[in-house]
């Protein structure tokens, strides 16, 4: 059973991306330098040329790579150029701490849709979606995940901004960096728009409502099996 969520999955490959583009319950894709540098991704356009394509009109995420507001805007410009599905991710702050939502701003009033990332405080949200307006389409990013990573519990600030967040139309919800299925089940529950989810979380997704003494029955077979298959023993 999928919960009641937009479902993004993490483009960590070209690969990935024509498999999951075919999933009806998949809404869009998101990818950043980091996924691109692990997938050994060195030419920026000739990967998203193909992750475009691959992606079937769902919704691709495709961030900037600068570090000062006036390259960001370019290369926001250039990435939105490249498909009517592409939605430019921009970060909330330049690595300095510098605020990027005079390009944000710039960028939704050309008509781009824009994806802004890396949000984890209350100023952010409310500095974010102080600027949106209705005609708009953007997507606020908050990375729960790394929020728990932090001792945290994400939870209630998420289910705060989803309360923020409806009342701004023009911008949706992210629940980003999801560490388990749980994690699923709380963005949806919280009120967020969309969740993205890594392909490998994806697979555990089968586990959804899964009857508990099958899974533990499973769980005991699996160390039986693996303690044949490694040759095991305890001898006295």
């Amino acid at each position: 059973m999928i919960p009641d969520i937009k479902i993004f999955t993490d483009a960590s490959s070209l690969n990935s991306i024509s498999e999951f583009a075919s999933f009806s319950w998949i809404s869009g894709f998101t990818t950043n330098p980091t996924l691109m540098r692990q997938s050994g991704v060195t030419d920026y356009k000739t990967f998203a040329t193909e992750a475009i394509a691959s992606a079937d009109g769902k919704s691709l995420s495709l961030e900037v790579v600068a570090d000062d507001l006036p390259t960001m805007l370019q290369q926001g410009r250039i990435l939105g150029s490249w498909g009517p599905n592409v939605v430019v991710k921009i970060p909330i702050t330049t690595t300095m701490g510098e605020s990027c939502l005079p390009v944000v701003r710039t960028l939704l009033d050309e008509g781009f849709s824009v994806n802004v990332t890396a949000i984890m405080t209350d100023d952010q949200i409310s500095s974010l979606l102080a600027i949106i307006v209705p005609e708009d389409d953007a997507i606020v990013s908050v990375f729960a995940g790394r929020i728990a990573d932090s001792g945290v519990d994400p939870v209630p600030l998420m289910t705060k901004y989803a309360g923020l967040v409806s009342e701004v139309p023009g911008s949706q919800l992210l629940w980003a960096s999801p560490r388990e299925v749980l994690n699923i089940v709380q963005a949806a529950d919280s009120g967020c728009d969309i969740v993205t989810v890594t392909p490998g979380l994806l697979q555990k997704m089968s586990s959804l409502g899964k009857d508990l003494d099958q899974f533990s029955l499973e769980t005991v077979r699996m160390f039986y099996d693996d303690a044949l298959s490694a040759g095991l023993a305890i001898h006295s």
